[in-house]
């Protein structure tokens, strides 16, 4: 557990630009073919990468189903032979892709300027194939469920030329902080087997409802997912469930709140969220977990969002290089506990 002695004011490890060195690598060349067929020449650095996943990429808006339909047809060809969705490409493979209709969508939003310039001062780390995000609250990762740009439509905006730019992990909408993003498919490949195998390290800050528990440093608890009626997503702690790790470590209590280290051993949906429920102290501003009368006793100290931040991420690269970075802050959240720290109380409901 990280004891966060400098969690007010973490180290920023910020690259002074955003460069797409070595990114170009992995773009597949196309050739020349009959009008709308392309040819595309696999790189060494998407070899391994499955076709399907390799199409997917490349045929935006196209249904899986439909790939799914063009393989099996076999019109798709790498290196003039018919091949199964599951083919792992070769470096130098040669891959048919034949013209695919797609339904007519509206074009892609473009992020605008002062979207890009949030993100772009959002960098903390980019080296070695891989970026480090401080991702704002309210920016999704990703587009989809009604939302159609996200920070990873953001960053492939920014840089057009990293023909290889994927998610590592993922963060909840309203939660902020550290995220990392893969500009080399070796790089996602490896991260995420660290990722698995529980060799990634994350630390998160969390401003919890209420005392908690002395001496509860570790929730076990099985976390199942539940789709309500309205289509909303709940998790809920179920015998049925998913098993569930989180340790959490007091760093500061106040009059009716505890800020928490929270280290996710386990990697569920919602699940830190969760587990602080479990316990009897919700976390600060949580719309969907939290009591609507205790979220109004936080807004009374300046908290207008959930006070759920990813503070540390840390991975071993490929070459064996270790990564630690931190995420600092927002002035808001910096600015609530600044209040809690001046004796600021909060309304009996908290």
């Amino acid at each position: 557990m990280v004891a966060w002695a400098r969690y007010h004011s973490p180290m920023r490890s910020k690259h002074p630009s955003a460069d797409a060195s070595g990114a170009g690598k992995s773009v597949a060349t196309p050739t020349s073919g009959a009008p709308g067929v392309q040819f595309l020449t696999v790189p060494g650095e998407l070899a391994g990468q499955r076709i399907d996943n390799f199409l997917q990429a490349r045929l935006k808006g196209v249904p899986r189903s439909r790939i799914y339909r063009i393989l099996r047809k076999g019109e798709v060809r790498v290196n003039k032979g018919r091949v199964k969705a599951e083919y792992k490409l070769q470096a130098g493979d040669v891959v048919r892709v034949p013209p695919v209709r797609t339904a007519e969508q509206a074009p892609a939003p473009v992020a605008g300027d002062q979207l890009r310039q949030l993100v772009q001062e959002s960098i903390l780390y980019d080296a070695n194939g891989l970026l480090v995000i401080n991702k704002p609250a309210g920016l999704a990762v990703h587009g989809g469920s009604g939302v159609r740009l996200g920070l990873i439509e953001v960053l492939r905006q920014m840089f057009p030329e990293s023909q290889f730019m994927e998610l590592v992990h993922r963060l909840d909408r309203d939660t902020s902080g550290a995220i990392m993003v893969a500009r080399k498919r070796s790089v996602l490949k490896h991260v995420q087997t660290e990722l698995r195998g529980g060799r990634m390290e994350k630390s998160y800050l969390a401003l919890a409802a209420g005392k908690w528990p002395r001496g509860r440093r570790v929730v076990e608890a099985p976390l199942r997912k539940n789709t309500l009626k309205s289509g909303e997503r709940m998790v809920s702690v179920d015998p049925e469930g998913k098993a569930s790790e989180t340790r959490f470590q007091v760093l500061e209590r106040f009059s009716g709140a505890t800020l928490l280290a929270a280290e996710p051993v386990t990697g569920r949906t919602h699940q830190i969220r969760v587990h602080a429920q479990f316990v009897g102290c919700p976390l600060a501003g949580d719309a969907k977990y939290t009591a609507d009368d205790v979220n109004k006793a936080f807004r009374a100290v300046g908290l207008k969002r959930l006070f759920l931040h990813s503070a540390l991420v840390g991975c071993t690269l490929p070459d064996g290089q270790k990564v630690k970075v931190e995420a600092p802050l927002s002035e808001e959240l910096e600015l609530v506990l600044s209040n809690l720290r001046s004796g600021a109380e909060l309304p009996a409901q908290a």
